[in-house]
């Protein structure tokens, strides 16, 4: 038999370099404020961006879902499983997103499985910036197409890359990069990016799960936020951070979308959302749609709480977006201040290797327009507290 010990060791040996991952419970709904381990903490390391995971409207729609339509879809969505629900969320998602049509899978990680296999084979490149998401990657690795990799936001060694695989006699050129880099929280510089790709007929797509319900008029992501309507190929998202509920989706032209129906995996050998999620998106992407006071508030507080993270000493590396990294570089100083941070009363997990870079461990802070200003003073105080203390500020 295997001897599990040795996963033990493992273990301990990465609670010895700051780096276990400590999992807490919550007992209590997603929202500003949590109960954690008997203890009220603020929420500061959620991706319920703009608050919908609690939200009046959402929970109704998904409970009218159920009643109308149970609670699972009974097959998959290419043999019986394709409710009348599941086809008016993705005409609602295409409206959205302005383009021609959209699939739903079960989250953004299989929507990255579900578009990057079929569309390359052995005769293909994929060229993908360095610190793309773990989906994308292991999107990439199950396929057999040729393999580059650029160094992070740099159109001219993309562009080296493209001149390399069109060298190696790459038949089709896939381009992939995430939207918002959800680590740093910096964009992708799209629009030269665009000139790139135009430049060498390449395929452009853009993972934009923590862009969606962020950036661009009403949430409408990346794409938007730069006008580049037309000139981005495929746009993968999530349901799961600012829409408030679960799922993912690919979004482009029909012929993709139908074309996808035909050879994705995810959508054809696992079921897909449950009525009472697909409603709940639905009433998001209509809440979206309608009213942009949620985004506008969720960057009224990210603007404030850098402002006075900054004025404060800390360094928020090179973050555009509400995702805020307070830079601690060492595993063990920034597990340690999450652990104080808790001990305060304020949830902000330590992220450290694999997920980031050796010596580019962070706490990272996650703003919510759920936060009250009374929130965000609360936790700049415990933040310059504790910074203090264990001498990150002075």
């Amino acid at each position: 038999m295997f001897d599990f010990d040795v996963l033990k060791k493992e273990m301990e040996e990465l609670e010895e370099k700051g780096l276990l991952v400590k999992i807490r419970t919550l007992e209590s709904p997603q929202g500003a404020w949590l109960n954690i381990e008997g203890k009220k903490v603020l929420n500061m390391c959620s991706n319920n961006y703009l608050g919908l995971c609690f939200d009046e409207e959402l929970k109704e729609a998904a409970i009218d879902g159920i009643r109308k339509w149970g609670v699972g879809p009974g097959a998959v969505r290419s043999i019986a499983g394709t409710l009348e629900l599941h086809n008016e969320l993705e005409t609602e998602l295409a409206r959205f997103k302005k383009v021609e049509s959209t699939l739903v899978v079960q989250s953004g990680f299989n929507a990255n499985q579900s578009v990057i296999p079929p569309i390359v084979s052995e005769e293909d490149a994929i060229l993908s910036d360095e610190l793309n998401h773990a989906s994308i990657i292991d999107g990439v690795r199950l396929t057999k197409a040729m393999r580059y990799v650029w160094k992070h936001k740099d159109v001219d060694d993309l562009e080296a890359q493209l001149q390399k695989a069109e060298t190696d006699g790459a038949r089709r050129k896939l381009v992939i990069t995430d939207g918002v880099f959800s680590m740093d929280g910096d964009l992708a510089p799209l629009p030269q990016i665009v000139e790139k790709t135009n430049k060498y007929g390449a395929i452009l797509m853009v993972d934009d799960a923590h862009g969606e319900g962020v950036l661009g008029s009403h949430g409408r992501g990346i794409v938007d936020h730069y006008g580049l309507h037309g000139s981005v190929d495929i746009e993968v998202g999530t349901l799961s951070k600012a829409f408030g509920i679960v799922g993912g989706f690919v979004a482009g032209k029909r012929v993709l979308i139908d074309y996808l129906k035909q050879k994705a995996r995810p959508f054809l050998f696992s079921s897909s959302l449950s009525p009472a999620e697909t409603a709940a998106a639905i009433a998001a992407v209509r809440k979206l749609s309608s009213s942009d006071e949620l985004v506008k508030t969720l960057w009224s507080n990210s603007d404030y709480f850098k402002e006075q993270l900054k004025a404060l000493g800390f360094d928020t590396g090179h973050s555009e977006t509400p995702i805020t990294p307070v830079m601690l570089y060492d595993a063990k100083l920034s597990a340690a201040f999450s652990k104080r941070l808790f001990e305060e009363g304020i949830f902000a997990s330590s992220i450290g290797f694999p997920t980031v870079p050796k010596g580019k461990a962070r706490i990272r802070v996650m703003i919510s327009a759920s936060h009250s200003r009374k929130d965000l003073d609360f936790a700049v105080s415990k933040f310059e507290l504790i910074g203090k203390e264990l001498g990150v500020i002075k």
